[in-house]
Order: C-alpha cells, then structure tokens, then sequence
C-alpha cells in the first residue's frame, strides 16, 4: 500500500495501531514533506505577484530547491515503511543451525544497511531544505512569513526524527567504517541545520511580533 494515494486518515490511524509500520522514520519524513510544502508555498504567494517581480528570479530557484527536498521526503514515507519489512522479515529467519545463524546475521545486517538509507535521506533531505529557508524568509511574500517559519519547525522535526532513525541502525550495524563515516556525516551537518532554523524562527518572530 502507497500512503500517498491513501486518505490522511488512514495514515493516522495505522501510525496509531500496534504495527510497526508507518514508525518514526515514516512520519519524519511526513513531518519534512509537510514543512517543505509550506516553504513552497511562501515561494509560490511570491512568484507571478507583479509587487515582487524584482526578486521572481531568486525565489523560483529556492521554490525549485523546495519542490524538490518536499518530493523526496514524500517519497520516504512510503520507503521507510518498505524498507523496515526487510529488517523484520531478517529477525525472522530461522537460526537452529550454525548455517542459518551465519545467514540471519548476514541478512540483519545487509537489512539494517537498507533500512538506514532512508532516513538518512530524509535528514540530507531537510537539511537542505532548512538552509535555503533564510533567504527565502527575506525575499518571499511577507504574508507568508509565519509559513516560513512553520516549515523550519516542521523541517527541524523531521531532521531530529530521521537521525534517531539513522542512529537507532547504526546501534546494531558491525560495518565500523560504514559507522563513523555516518556519525562523521551527521555530526557535521546536524548542528549547522540546527542553527539555520533556529535563524529563521528568531528571524519570523521578530517580523511578527513588531
């Protein structure tokens, strides 16, 4: 089943049941989609308004960055929950013999690898979206401020979300060098990603509290 073609309330509810998909990773991604989709939509209150023609150029290239981060993100959803089959459907291989307790333990591992992937395309995914949300709080429809400043909310959630996804697989994995590269990877663009949204609030705070 693909939540994309599915009502909002089914994904609620099967988010809420006692089954293991959609989980954390899945609703993260949700979370980015969603504040993805409020960036693009400051970008589009913006582009095609005669009064803020002078910037169009700028702020279509931030909305291209956006549409792109949100569809990515959307698409995780659905892949989050795909690819925790794969570690479930790993746990329970049978392991009586030595055989087939080599071949579990490869086959967890190789299903961790998998299911690690998408959430740390979800965090790549917000971070990107978080950096360009600055520039697009100062060129964007100020109207449409307050929404800049959910997305980076909703971004920063996603972004938190997906690495305790990542971390919860790194937890388990034996690839030492696939380990640190990750943790070098999070560690370096996480605080930055931090810093951007917490910019953008300070920033829509100030405009609407003035």
């Amino acid at each position: 089943m693909s939540y994309r073609t599915e009502p909002l309330e089914t994904y609620i509810a099967d988010a809420a049941a006692g089954q293991p998909t959609p989980g954390g990773g899945s609703a993260s991604a949700l979370s980015g989609a969603v504040g993805a989709a409020m960036a693009c939509m400051a970008a589009n209150f913006t582009v095609g308004k005669k009064k803020y023609k002078a910037v169009w150029p700028r702020v279509q290239e931030l909305l291209t960055r956006c549409d792109q981060a949100r569809e990515a993100l959307l698409r995780a959803v659905d892949e989050d929950a795909a690819a925790y089959s794969h570690v479930s459907g790993a746990y329970a291989l049978p392991k009586e013999t030595a055989e087939e307790k080599a071949a579990r333990h490869d086959a967890i591992q190789k299903a961790l690898r998998i299911a690690m992937e998408t959430p740390l395309t979800v965090f790549r995914s917000s971070a990107g979206a978080l950096g360009v949300l600055d520039e697009l709080a100062d060129l964007a429809n100020p109207n449409l401020v307050s929404d800049v400043g959910v997305a980076a909310a909703l971004l920063l959630g996603a972004l938190d979300g997906a690495q305790l996804n990542v971390e919860i697989n790194l937890a388990f994995l034996e690839d030492e060098e696939l380990v640190a590269a990750t943790r070098a990877e999070l560690e370096r663009t996480g605080p930055p990603a931090h810093d951007a949204a917490g910019k953008v609030l300070d920033k829509v705070y100030d405009r609407i509290r003035q």
